[in-house]
């Protein structure tokens, strides 16, 4: 297992669609979810799809227990989720912050359906589906944004909420007036 160096905002390689997974149970994709979870673990996130790290996979992976980063966040499943399709479940949506390792000391409030269903493979190839709102759905939904070349900042509706986090949640700032959690 290794920590995997995080590509970050304005490199290329994070704008593309990533390619499916076409063989499940395999010692390259067994190193590639560990290196993942260890280089997740390392780094406090909540999450890290493949093409962070440099790798052209449909593969995500997400989990939130006791996280620093998010002390409020409610508690996620440590999930390894292939080949992720989302569909909505309600056309109720949120404006939440969100934080991410490819943008490294920024937040940005961010619209997201509040309600999802996601489906896909595990490593095994072992099918997955699970209905989901709330954090758990939004962890979803932004790193399933990255196999598709899709960073938040570009889904922010407002850019008055969009900086660095220092500055956005120090005393007297913008602060959140849409958003109770962030990710």
């Amino acid at each position: 297992m290794a920590v995997r160096k995080i590509l970050r905002m304005g490199d290329p390689f994070l704008l593309q669609r990533a390619n499916e997974v076409e063989e499940f149970d395999t010692p390259e994709l067994k190193q590639l979810i560990e290196d993942m979870l260890e280089t997740m673990t390392a780094c406090d996130g909540a999450g890290l799809a493949a093409p962070q790290i440099g790798v052209d996979q449909r593969v995500v992976i997400f989990g939130v227990e006791h996280n620093p980063r998010y002390p409020e966040a409610e508690e996620v499943p440590l999930t390894i989720l292939i080949n992720p399709v989302i569909e909505p479940r309600s056309d109720e949506i949120e404006i939440a912050w969100e934080g991410c390792l490819s943008v490294p000391g920024m937040r940005g409030a961010v619209p997201r359906n509040t309600s999802i269903r996601y489906h896909g493979m595990d490593q095994f190839g072992q099918s997955i589906d699970r209905t989901v709102s709330g954090f758990h759905a939004r962890v979803v939904q932004h790193e399933c944004d990255h196999l598709d070349g899709i960073l938040y900042p570009s889904r922010i509706e407002d850019m008055r909420y969009f900086g660095f986090t220092e500055e956005l949640f120090e005393e007297g700032s913008l602060g959140n007036p849409h958003a109770s959690c962030e990710t």
